[in-house]
């Protein structure tokens, strides 16, 4: 298990959870690619599995190498795109809305910052948006979640942040400007075929997939093509 063997599977297979849910098989992820007869479970004492912990250092190191992307996209969990599924989803995502359009206030002001200033950790985004405490944590939780998941956002390496190190995050636009720029340039039916690839129908990821597209706010139908 090293960053080469997971930059392999990550692009072999388009996009992978990092730990399975439930065990399930289904979203793959890199736990059941490196591990596939291997059951997770949490433990973090001495007796632990300690690949659990390998893993979890491994998700660090790969978020800000930039030959794969990290985003909590998927139902809020840790998520890895090649970067040809990433500028696909990105340009299915861009066709069917203005991603901004229905955003929260709170959300909108996230992202200005992190389009000012990127990356910054978790500490700093909720100071600078006045968000602290935890009466603020609900609605922070849930003004980051859309951006997480239209890939306006994404996690980009680790700061010091306290007690213990934590995921830093930053605009898309401003982190991975080439890749959005290739996203506007990138032919509609070609990204549809990448992600008909990647996220076949009927699959875990293709399902919130589409419902990350019903939830955004239609353009002028002269200027959508269907999905």
């Amino acid at each position: 298990m090293n960053q080469r063997s997971a930059i392999s599977k990550i692009n072999k297979n388009g996009l992978l959870l990092v730990f399975p849910m439930n065990n399930q098989k289904e979203p793959s992820s890199l736990w059941r690619e490196f591990f596939p007869r291997t059951p997770l479970r949490w433990e973090w004492d001495e007796d632990g599995d300690n690949r659990v912990g390998e893993m979890w250092h491994l998700m660090k190191d790969l978020s800000d190498c930039r030959k794969v992307v990290y985003s909590k996209w998927y139902k809020g969990r840790a998520t890895f795109f090649s970067r040809e599924v990433f500028v696909a989803s990105l340009r299915v995502l861009q066709n069917q809305s203005d991603l901004t359009g229905n955003l929260s206030r709170t959300s909108k002001n996230l992202l200005e910052t992190l389009e000012s200033d990127s990356p910054l950790s978790t500490k700093e985004l909720k100071k600078l948006n006045e968000l602290q405490g935890k009466f603020n944590e609900p609605e922070y939780n849930k003004s980051l979640k859309p951006l997480f998941s239209r890939l306006l956002v994404v996690g980009f390496g680790e700061v010091d942040d306290g007690a213990f190190p934590a995921l830093a995050l930053g605009s898309t636009k401003i982190l991975y400007e080439d890749l959005w720029l290739e996203s506007q340039s990138l032919k509609l039916s070609q990204a549809q075929q990448t992600l008909d690839k990647a996220m076949p129908l009927g699959s875990s990821f293709r399902k919130f997939f589409d419902k990350i597209l019903q939830e955004l706010p239609e353009m002028d139908t002269e200027c959508t093509t269907s999905y």
